[in-house]
């Protein structure tokens, strides 16, 4: 355990920090699944955007890398083309 004031204080800067992060990587991943499960419905572009949208989000916001969100984007875009295909 930290003795030092500022260690203290670190600890609990470092657990509201990883709190924050999860909340949106979790945010980040239901905009996924509500895109994916809107893939065969008018809705699809909205979802598409929405998610997109929140990719960027976690790329400001410091929770994921920029070339995994580009990934990402990349993958929900050509599931999109893919499903307007059939």
């Amino acid at each position: 355990m930290a003795n030092h004031r500022s260690a203290l204080k670190r600890i609990r800067q470092r657990l509201k920090e990883t709190d924050r992060n999860r909340n949106r990587i979790s945010r980040i991943k239901t905009f996924i699944k509500k895109f994916t499960t809107s893939l065969g419905s008018s809705g699809a572009w909205a979802a598409f955007s929405d998610a997109q949208s929140e990719i960027q989000k976690g790329v400001s916001n410091g929770v994921l890398h920029r070339n995994a969100a580009r990934r990402k984007v990349a993958r929900l875009n050509k599931m999109l083309k893919s499903a307007e295909a059939k």
